[in-house]
């Protein structure tokens, strides 16, 4: 059991005290804090809930969701790329332990993630780029993307430095099965996930 962290006033920490503060501002949208600078983003829309909510099925299916791990959405991760950093990811699979590994303003230690997913939205950019470099630093050991712009899935493993040995992207079509580390045999229906992913037609 690891000892309770004590959080440091906000005031000491002036990035946190802004990004809070564009909370308060704007309910409903996701503030993160990435290579010391702030990112803000807008809600979600309701397909990209839709393929959020599709991919919970396939983790809860495999029996993890309340055992040794938890599949949870929108939790913080405190991560070591900078004094104040921190990401939301979309959905994580983390162990059951989690709420022991408390760092800072509701932000938990990297090393109880199993698997970080991201959904992309407008700022797909910051999914592709700094936050493979983010999770990579922070030695998560599976980064998902939903791609919805390019109508991918990518699957990064292997953190090393600030980037992952392995990095492959999947078409629909395919079939998708994640690393077994997650805890369970996890499969993938990459065009069923990306079709979740799309507006509905009218």
């Amino acid at each position: 059991m690891s000892a309770a962290a004590v959080e440091r006033p906000h005031e000491d920490r002036p990035l946190i005290a802004e990004a809070n503060r564009i909370m308060d501002r704007l309910p409903g949208y996701r503030v993160e804090i990435i290579g010391g600078q702030i990112l803000v983003s807008p809600p979600p829309d309701a397909a990209h809930a839709r393929a959020l909510s599709r991919l919970m099925s396939p983790f809860i299916a495999a029996g993890l969701a309340d055992g040794e791990t938890e599949a949870l959405q929108g939790v913080g991760l405190w991560l070591p790329s900078g004094t104040e950093d921190y990401a939301i990811p979309d959905l994580v699979l983390v162990d059951a332990d989690i709420e022991e590994r408390l760092v800072e303003n509701n932000c938990y230690d990297p090393v109880c993630f199993r698997l970080v997913l991201e959904v992309t939205s407008s700022n797909y950019r910051t999914d592709l780029r700094d936050k493979v470099k983010a999770y990579a630093a922070a030695k998560i050991p599976v980064y998902v993307i939903i791609d919805r712009r390019h109508q991918r899935l990518h699957v990064l493993t292997n953190p090393a430095g600030d980037d992952y040995e392995s990095h492959r992207p999947h078409s629909p079509g395919e079939m998708v099965t994640l690393p077994k580390s997650i805890g369970a045999e996890v499969t993938l229906d990459v065009a069923e996930i990306l079709k979740a992913g799309q507006p509905k037609s009218s």
